[in-house]
């Protein structure tokens, strides 16, 4: 057995290239083979929000506290609240993040394939992000 005592794992920034506004991300596990299981607690502060990605195996999303968005390549943005579960399907283009008024938590769990469980595409723009649902 393992155990990871909380505050011996650092928190990091999220990198500008991933990420737009403030957001800070605590790795909680990554997982040696045979698991390909990875898992950190995410928080975004207001207007903050992932860039576009993927992940190979599909990611679900636990909010743990406030209100963020979430949306689908081609589909409407999503309002989610403290205690959703959302599943990302594999090779599904999304971002998600906080709403642009209230800061959210959401622990992100996913696999990886091949060594990678994530793919990062372009960043979200503001007309994007602030698309009010709309597709």
């Amino acid at each position: 057995m393992e155990i990871a005592r909380n505050g011996t794992r650092p928190s990091v920034k999220g990198p500008d290239e991933w990420f737009t506004g403030d957001v800070r991300i605590d790795s909680q596990f990554q997982r040696s083979e045979p698991s390909r299981l990875t898992g950190a607690i995410v928080t975004f502060e207001p207007g903050a929000r992932t860039a576009w990605h993927s992940h190979p195996l599909g990611q679900t999303l636990i909010v743990t506290s406030g209100t963020g968005w979430t949306q689908c390549e081609r589909e409407s943005r999503v309002e989610i609240h403290a205690g959703d579960v959302i599943w990302c399907r594999p090779e599904h283009k999304h971002w998600h993040g906080a709403t642009a008024t209230t800061a959210m938590t959401h622990i992100a769990i996913q696999e990886a394939l091949d060594g990678k469980n994530v793919t990062w595409m372009e960043k979200v723009t503001d007309e994007e992000y602030l698309a009010s649902g709309r597709a």
